[in-house]
């Protein structure tokens, strides 16, 4: 095995008791250049991991399939490993580190003989913010090179960040053989360590996304009163050209990567207005020496959802992804282009679809049902930097000032539109109750409801009530405190029909949020929260009566009734540990309402 030269010695250690576990033939460090990167996407091409897409075409792209039993993230398999069950909450897959540690070594051992070790240390956040995390990840996958060069700073400038002694988090990765029988994905948030074996797909193994900026962030971040957040940011330019921020949360399904490359309509265009897109899946924030929440996106590439996206629902997106991007288990082309279900453009006559077989439209299976060319989750990975509407020259190293913290969810006919909390300590309790309708494309009943605080419960590191309770805390440590809102984009009528036209037009109530921070504007007081007058909503262009408005925001008692009781039932599953500044908001909620005395 080569040699590595690093200054680092617990670095250089651990990368030794690493290799001499997984038994690679070879060392590679992965130092962040051009001429390195073409070198191992030409070996990609050569072993068929990867395939170069048309040059002319989609210049730089490259496509890529999955095992077909690996292609998303198998929370079932995913675990939180502490010393202590409970500090791994109910919410969570717990095991104890000591036999997970016994069980994905028996895994790991050889898991790596005739590969190439690849050893990628990254930094979450641009290289040197006060915000941002290195960390290590040791790999047998180019596939997982080529995205964490696109998702991470990756590199030498991040290694002389380090330092001979800085902290840094220890990622291992192996794609072993792939069995699901023998898939692990370990967080060691005591031992700030992550542990993948058996997968392949981008969730699971690019170790700088969910794993480390997520669940092991969150852990970090309570212990050194910070936040790590499932959140988009996106900043909106007004006609006076300034900017104002914005974060939100969103579970999946409900629009957020659309909302944070959010398009303003003609008619808000003409005024001045712009957005800004900060971030699409995760924020940092700390909070300012002013007082004032600030907010990072540590990531510096997009790991999107495909299906779905065309020039209609999110053209940034379309416009990023047109070079330097990895597709990952969509539609290939004959002429080596992609396509996806609900993309831009008809089906092609022919192709071959994400399995690797013959597709066609029309195409059934045995059972009668149609076959899909893409898969429903099937992915691009895309630099940040393409995004039309990323922000330009700045780094954003101290974070932007955020105004407003978004909730959102897909109800077909409780939510209203938009709402803003009564407090803080209310807004957190309707993060923490916050819940979703499935729809056909999400595995489980349609319409069921999905309840998804803060749209964290995935990712939560440890156990969710102290996560509420540290959400409480980093409030009152505010001065003030970003407002909260709840925003449901998905009412129907009567007939199915979606109520609001959404997309662009959701900067109409974006803009009447913002006014609502900066005190622009008065609200009509309802038991959910502050809702808007109609007269405040800015619907230049937009042909939307007062009549159809006001059924945006009927409350039906009854039906918020029945929520109420749902979402106590929710807040039970934590137990005595549940802060008790939440079931006083449940308690006041119900008060309002008129069901509790």
């Amino acid at each position: 095995m080569q040699e590595i030269s690093l200054q680092h010695k617990k670095l250089r250690s651990w990368i030794k008791r690493m290799a001499c576990m997984c038994r690679p033939d070879n060392i590679v460090l992965i130092d962040g250049s051009d001429r390195q990167k073409r070198k191992l996407e030409e070996e990609a091409f050569s072993a068929g991991e990867i395939i170069k897409l048309n040059e002319k075409k989609l210049p730089g792209c490259s496509y890529h399939r999955t095992a077909l039993n690996d292609v998303a993230r198998t929370e079932g398999l995913t675990y939180i490993c502490t010393e202590r069950k409970k500090d791994a909450g109910p919410t969570n897959n717990w095991m104890r580190p000591d036999l997970a540690y016994r069980k994905a070594s028996a895994i790991f051992k050889g898991s790596m003989e005739s590969r190439t070790m690849y050893i990628i240390p990254f930094s979450m956040g641009p290289v040197g913010s006060p915000f941002s995390k290195i960390g290590v990840e040791l790999t047998d996958s180019i596939y997982v090179v080529l995205n964490m060069l696109i998702m991470t700073r990756v590199g030498t400038k991040t290694l002389k960040s380090l330092g001979p002694g800085g902290t840094f988090t220890k990622c291992l990765h192996s794609k072993a053989d792939l069995d699901i029988k023998r898939r692990l994905i370990l967080h060691f948030p005591e031992d700030n360590a992550i542990w993948s074996v058996g997968s392949g797909y981008g969730g699971n193994v690019l170790l700088g996304k969910k794993c480390l900026s997520l669940r092991i962030a969150s852990f970090l971040a309570k212990k050194e009163g910070w936040m790590a957040e499932h959140m988009l940011i996106l900043g909106i330019e007004n006609s006076r050209g300034a900017i104002r921020y914005i974060s939100g949360a969103f579970p999946s399904a409900c629009g957020k990567t659309n909302l944070s490359m959010l398009v303003p309509p003609e008619a808000l265009k003409k005024k001045g207005y712009k957005v800004w897109t900060v971030g699409d899946d995760i924020a940092w924030m700390q909070i300012g020496k002013n007082g004032d929440l600030r907010a990072i996106n540590p990531e510096s590439g997009f790991f999107g959802v495909l299906p779905g996206t065309n020039s209609k629902s999110n053209p940034n997106a379309m416009a990023t992804i047109r070079k330097n991007a990895i597709y990952t288990n969509v539609l290939l082309k004959p002429d080596r282009t992609v396509w996806w279900e609900d993309g831009d453009g008809p089906p092609p006559a022919s192709g071959t679809d994400w399995t690797g077989k013959p597709w066609r439209p029309g195409l059934m299976d045995a059972d009668g049902k149609p076959v899909k060319g893409a898969h429903p989750n099937s992915r691009f990975t895309a630099p940040f930097s393409q995004c039309p509407s990323a922000p330009s020259g700045s780094k954003h190293h101290s974070g932007v000032p955020i105004s407003a913290i978004i909730f959102g969810g897909r109800r077909t006919s409780l939510a209203p539109l938009v709402y803003e909390s009564l407090s803080w300590q209310h807004g957190v309790y309707v993060g923490a109750t916050m819940a979703s309708e499935r729809t056909a494309a999400q595995y489980g009943k349609q319409g069921e409801i999905r309840r998804d605080p803060m749209a964290m419960l995935p990712f939560c590191g440890y156990d969710m009530a102290d996560y509420f309770r540290h959400w409480l805390k980093m409030g009152k440590k505010m001065s003030p405190p970003p407002r909260i809102f709840f925003v449901n984009w998905f009412r129907k009528d009567k007939a199915g029909k979606f109520i609001w036209p959404g997309f662009g037009d959701n900067l109409r109530i974006l803009n009447w949020i913002l006014d609502r921070t900066e005190g622009k504007v008065d609200a009509i007081k309802t038991p959910l929260g502050y809702v808007p007058r109609y007269r405040d909503i800015d619907m230049a262009g937009l042909d939307f009566p007062e009549r159809k408005w006001n059924k945006l925001f009927f409350v039906n008692k009854a039906e918020w009734s029945e929520e109420l009781q749902a979402q106590k039932k929710f807040l039970d599953r934590f137990g005595k540990g549940l802060p008790g500044e939440l079931l006083k908001e449940y308690r006041a909620f119900g008060k309002r309402l008129g069901t509790h005395k």
